[in-house]
């Protein structure tokens, strides 16, 4: 009889345990929030709130519970948050993580877990590759791919030498590879500047060193507060005659404003490639961009449309199973189907989790109100996948 009431007692907890989510879906997003670089997170927690709101804060029928988490801009403190998220929040799915170096810190304690992992910008060619898992999904890219579109226009507009600057760290590392993969030319030079907290924000030394290598044309990739930082210094050298600029995630929404402000003229006309554009022509984007406007008085960047995407690939992967996020699997294959209104329009899943999708080269403009921001001038990638795909085992 004691032997029942304690299985009878047992059945019960199993139950209850398996029902502790029913009333919620738990989201942990770790992101920047302080630091310089926390203007980015800032953009991009206006994103997530955004899309919140566009579901009325359900998914399912249910609540979501958002935890945002900052990671400080450093790959200890990004673990921690995403140890607590797991631990101690439980949470359902952790999305999120700007910077490869804080999600390859951080990765191992969700998917250990069996934790949904949802990068709403890092893509490190680590996790794309041999490091892939069945949890993990992206609503980004690969960080080789943006570049490897860039190198692609390049070829097609003749250049032949390219000078090649960027932060020394896992992405910086994955956006010169990129661009070195596809473009034909010869790199006359290549510098890796430092990274971190304390970055260099100082590139005249660099600068000379590129106008004197004799290349057509210079390439770089500084997000964050080292994007306007070099842009500045770029007009100040006179080099936009010289030295015609092309960049990847140094130009957008976050940096054009600031560019506007000082007056640096030189971004105008500059070219990048990106997966979107606050330019798109579908509904998706439309309401997300017009929204954005409306509430923020600017546009939003690219981080904010992927963070936004995220949350938006969860909610179709809950309402698809009912809110029962007990069935593992049958979640797993609802985030794969990508079912649901992107900003970027449709794409589809590789094996590894990253986006199979168009790029496209950007122009630097100025818009009908006097703001400065970016069209698309033409597609350089349809539906594209990453070249470390075929690493991956799954």
């Amino acid at each position: 009889m004691i032997n029942r009431v304690k299985y009878s007692l047992l059945v019960a907890a199993m139950a209850l345990a398996g029902t502790a989510h029913a009333d919620s879906v738990k989201i942990g997003f770790v992101s920047t929030l302080t630091t310089p670089a926390g203007v980015i997170g800032a953009d991009i927690k206006n994103s997530v709130e955004l899309a919140l709101q566009h579901i009325n804060n359900k998914m399912a029928n249910l609540d979501v519970e958002l935890f945002l988490e900052d990671d400080g801009f450093k790959p200890d403190v990004g673990k921690q948050k995403t140890d607590k998220l797991v631990k101690q929040n439980d949470v359902d799915f952790v999305a999120g993580y700007i910077w490869s170096h804080v999600l390859l810190a951080s990765m191992n304690s969700v998917l250990s877990a069996n934790k949904f992992l949802i990068s709403a910008n890092a893509g490190p060619s680590q996790v794309a590759g041999k490091r892939c898992h069945e949890n993990f999904f992206s609503t980004s890219w690969q960080n080789d791919q943006t570049p490897m579109a860039l190198g692609e226009y390049l070829n097609k507009e003749g250049i032949r030498s390219l000078y090649v600057m960027a932060p020394n760290y896992a992405a910086g590392k994955d956006m010169v590879a990129g661009v070195e993969s596809i473009f034909e030319g010869e790199i006359k030079g290549k510098d890796l500047t430092k990274w971190g907290a304390d970055a260099q924000l100082d590139f005249s030394a660099e600068l000379a060193k590129a106008k004197a290598s004799g290349a057509q044309a210079l390439f770089i990739f500084y997000p964050g507060k080292a994007g306007p930082a070099f842009l500045k210094q770029y007009q100040q050298a006179g080099l936009q005659s010289v030295l015609p600029l092309y960049s990847v995630f140094t130009v957008d929404a976050i940096s054009l404003p600031r560019l506007q402000k000082a007056n640096i003229e030189g971004v105008l006309g500059s070219k990048n490639t990106q997966a979107w554009s606050p330019d798109l022509d579908n509904a998706a984007n439309k309401r997300f961009v017009g929204d954005y406007l409306a509430k923020h008085g600017g546009y939003p960047s690219f981080y904010g449309a992927q963070a936004y995407d995220s949350i938006m690939l969860i909610s179709s992967a809950v309402e698809s199973v009912n809110g029962d996020l007990s069935d593992k699997n049958a979640v797993r294959d609802a985030l794969r189907l990508a079912n649901y209104e992107s900003v970027r329009g449709p794409y589809t899943y590789g094996n590894n989790g990253m986006p199979i999708q168009n790029f496209y080269l950007r122009e630097v403009v100025e818009d009908d109100e006097g703001r400065w921001t970016t069209k698309v001038v033409e597609t350089v990638f349809e539906n594209h996948q990453d070249p470390y795909a075929s690493d991956c085992k799954l």
